[in-house]
């Protein structure tokens, strides 16, 4: 069986956010790279764990990027994917990224595609649904638990009030979340073979993006702290009344 895993380069959840040219780029100065948290804990080391299992898969990565997103994709194979492919764009636009992805994943005839359930910097949750469509391919998101059963996927998820349980036959589209897996760190055997491990660049599809980026803007600034002693309960009653408005 092949699978083919998403992999996002995102900030580090420390790194400063700023903008730059009038607010319409994210300033990349100081920041730190890692591998999107849903894409490595949980769609990354499920497949990895399904490998485990079953010596003959094949675990395939891609992401779409510039040739900095390269020490991601080696990261992710020092983890445990076997080959992975960068596609030579830079692009925020869902649909451009997700069709970037399709491509790769017609040439390769996957069973079995997994994504992260979002990426932490933007939060869309698209990039799953769009490449199932894409792809006209059956879609599950937000799994907690996937257990494969020869050609079946049991796939569960979590629901208002209860938990959802999936059946569907591969090939299938699948976004992970917390649940699915955990946490791996690569050890030095990993880190070794994936210097060598093939890591080819292709050249965009063309390939028109729907969205652009108008404008970023930073929420605004915390207020300060108003320490209120217990036995004043009327001045206590009149901040939330007058300055912060919830009665």
């Amino acid at each position: 069986m092949k699978i083919l895993v998403c992999i996002s380069k995102t900030p580090d959840t420390t790194a400063k956010i700023a903008f730059t040219d009038n607010n319409t780029k994210f300033d990349t100065n100081g920041v730190q790279w890692i591998i999107n948290p849903y894409d490595e804990w949980y769609s990354l080391v499920r497949a990895i764990e399904l490998k485990e299992k079953d010596a003959s898969v094949i675990i395939h990565l891609v992401t779409v990027g510039t040739a900095d997103a390269e020490p991601i994709i080696r990261k992710a194979l020092a983890l445990g994917g076997d080959e992975a492919f960068r596609v030579n764009a830079d692009s925020q636009d869902s649909f451009y990224i997700a069709s970037q992805i399709a491509e790769i994943a017609k040439q390769g005839n996957y069973e079995l595609i997994f994504t992260g359930k979002e990426t932490i910097d933007y939060n869309g949750s698209s990039i799953g649904g769009l490449l199932a469509e894409l792809l006209d391919k059956p879609y599950v998101s937000l799994a907690t638990k996937f257990e494969l059963n020869g050609n079946k996927a049991a796939i569960s998820r979590e629901i208002e009030g209860g938990e959802e349980v999936c059946e569907v036959e591969l090939p299938v589209v699948v976004s992970c979340q917390k649940g699915v897996a955990e946490q791996r760190i690569p050890n030095m055997r990993g880190i070794m073979a994936a210097r060598t491990k093939p890591l080819k660049a292709v050249e965009p599809a063309a390939v028109d993006a729907l969205t652009s980026v108008a404008s970023f803007e930073l929420p605004p600034p915390k207020a300060g702290v108003k320490l209120v002693s217990p036995d004043n309960v009327e001045e206590l009653v009149r901040l939330l009344k007058d300055e912060a408005k919830v009665i």
